[in-house]
């Protein structure tokens, strides 16, 4: 069973729309007890870091998260904030995140030196593989995804950089550190490519 973390941000429902189409069973929830019972957790997330995070806390979910993820090695997706959340620190309000990604959260810049660009960063942009991980398989460089965030994830060890994406700058688009994987764009809604990355994390052991 795959729990996907309600952290009251976003359409859940598209999330689990997209886990079932790669041909899972899923259960949104809260509870301890549903994401103690999971095998896979996704924690997805649209809107405030900090909000996440406290939700999170609210909900008396990190214990048994980070049992899960640390201790029982379940196999754990981030997705979009989700995946800015297991960082160690977010600029968006100086909150601490989960530090199961050893990076931060930063702001997107809105100037580089090739222009200036809209925040937030909305709508298909590609990957550039950098890494072998099993998120990949069946993915070529270059392919697309969809993308809604103002902040991105700076990673402070280069080997859990998996993909990343040109947008004012270059950031970890996936990340992956033994069983926690983190993608910044939103899967569910990347149509083939999406549901091929949410296959690949069903199929990972």
């Amino acid at each position: 069973m795959i729990a996907v973390i309600d952290c009251g941000m976003g359409n859940l429902q598209s999330v689990i729309r997209g886990l079932q189409k790669a041909g899972g069973t899923a259960v949104v929830s809260s509870r301890c007890d549903d994401v103690a019972a999971a095998d896979r957790i996704v924690l997805p997330g649209v809107g405030s870091f900090g909000h996440g995070m406290e939700n999170l806390r609210n909900a008396k979910l990190m214990s048994v998260l980070t049992k899960k993820v640390r201790e029982d090695n379940t196999p754990l997706l981030g997705i979009c904030v989700g995946h800015q959340m297991l960082t160690t620190f977010s600029e968006e309000g100086a909150v601490a995140g989960l530090g199961w990604i050893d990076g931060t959260t930063t702001r997107l810049p809105s100037q580089s030196q090739c222009g200036s660009v809209k925040i937030p960063h909305m709508g298909w942009n590609t990957l550039q593989n950098r890494k072998d991980c099993p998120l990949l398989r069946g993915i070529p460089d270059d392919a697309c995804f969809y993308f809604a965030h103002s902040y991105s994830v700076a990673c402070a060890e280069d080997q859990t950089v998996v993909a990343t994406t040109e947008y004012g700058c270059s950031f970890a688009s996936i990340v992956q550190k033994d069983n926690v994987f983190g993608v910044q764009f939103h899967p569910e809604k990347s149509h083939a490519n999406g549901i091929t990355v949410l296959r690949n994390f069903l199929d990972y052991n």
